[in-house]
């Protein structure tokens, strides 16, 4: 005769049935059909969040990755290479113009790409899901990531929103981190040989502003203006910031030998690593703002 089960052994019958019951639940959650509204005003419908993914532009892999979804994706853009663990995915071609081919040949569920892609139309047209996504603001990366995190499944409180705050919270303390000497210095930065110039109106601007610094370029100019070379001398920003990852140095446009900020060497040109994460509107943004901060602080007067 077996012998009675203790109060001990009860607890834990009920516990383990309770578990059951969640993982259940929880496998029923994630095969609901997901909703979400790209920056197209589209409403995407998939049957339920995808196992397949292509990222297509270096911020959104980057989203799905620090939400903790690296497992899903299944291609990538050329220029998608963090994590380090992207690496080792297929790459499918540039942003702007992908090999439908390769994109096809992954059977994704889903293709996560930027609003400038020409490729939206043609995959739509092969039957595949897209959903297009393009922050330029900070207001665009928290939202983009809570997009992101609606297509993945991930619960937004646990997901997007705790990113977030860390986000947040980070470039807060990296403003926080300038020493009075850099408080209210004029920045100019280039984010491609052009010039094409970060505004207050961008991103980059933005964390500029949070940092305490003023952006020599308006808001109306609009987010990343091409100006004549003669505009940045004429402004005589205090500290030179440059971030284009594919410039091999600062190579001087006409007149900029006469900046005093060019000539007291208070010029950032940021390495191919660090201009990667400058320029990319994703959940790095505050990796950005301490790369910014530390430039300041080096070069302000």
């Amino acid at each position: 005769m077996e012998p009675t089960p203790t109060p001990v052994r009860r607890i834990l019958w009920v516990i383990a049935i309770l578990l059951v019951l969640l993982l259940v639940m929880a496998g029923l959650a994630r095969a609901e059909p997901v909703q979400v509204k790209d920056d197209r005003g589209r409403v995407v419908v998939l049957p339920q969040p995808p196992q397949r993914i292509v990222s297509l532009l270096p911020s959104l892999t980057e989203s799905v990755c620090e939400l903790d979804q690296c497992h899903r994706l299944v291609g990538v853009d050329r220029y998608s290479n963090w994590p380090e663990s992207v690496a080792r995915l297929p790459k499918l071609g540039g942003g702007i113009d992908p090999s439908i081919e390769a994109i096809v040949a992954v059977k994704p569920d889903v293709v996560l790409l930027a609003m400038s892609s020409r490729a939206s139309e043609r995959l739509e047209a092969l039957g595949l899901k897209v959903v297009v996504l393009e922050p330029k603001t900070h207001a665009d990366v928290r939202r983009v990531l809570g997009v992101v995190g609606q297509v993945l499944g991930v619960p937004q409180a646990e997901g997007a929103d705790r990113l977030w705050r860390v986000i947040d919270a980070a470039v807060q303390a990296a403003a926080q981190s300038l020493p009075p000497k850099a408080r209210g210095t004029r920045v100019y930065f280039e984010v491609s040989r052009g010039p094409y110039a970060a505004s207050e109106a961008s991103f980059i601007g933005e964390s500029l502003t949070r940092l305490g610094v003023r952006n020599v370029v308006p808001a109306s100019l609009g987010p990343f203006p091409r100006l004549n070379p003669e505009y940045v001398v004429r402004a005589n920003p205090d500290v030179l910031m440059i971030g284009n990852s594919s410039m091999q140095s600062m190579v001087p446009y006409p007149g900029w030998a006469t900046m005093r900020a060019v000539r007291e060497n208070r010029v950032c040109v940021f390495g191919p690593g660090d201009a990667e994460v400058v320029v990319r509107p994703g959940p790095r943004m505050a990796e950005a703002a301490r790369i910014m901060a530390r430039c300041l602080t080096e070069k302000a007067r």
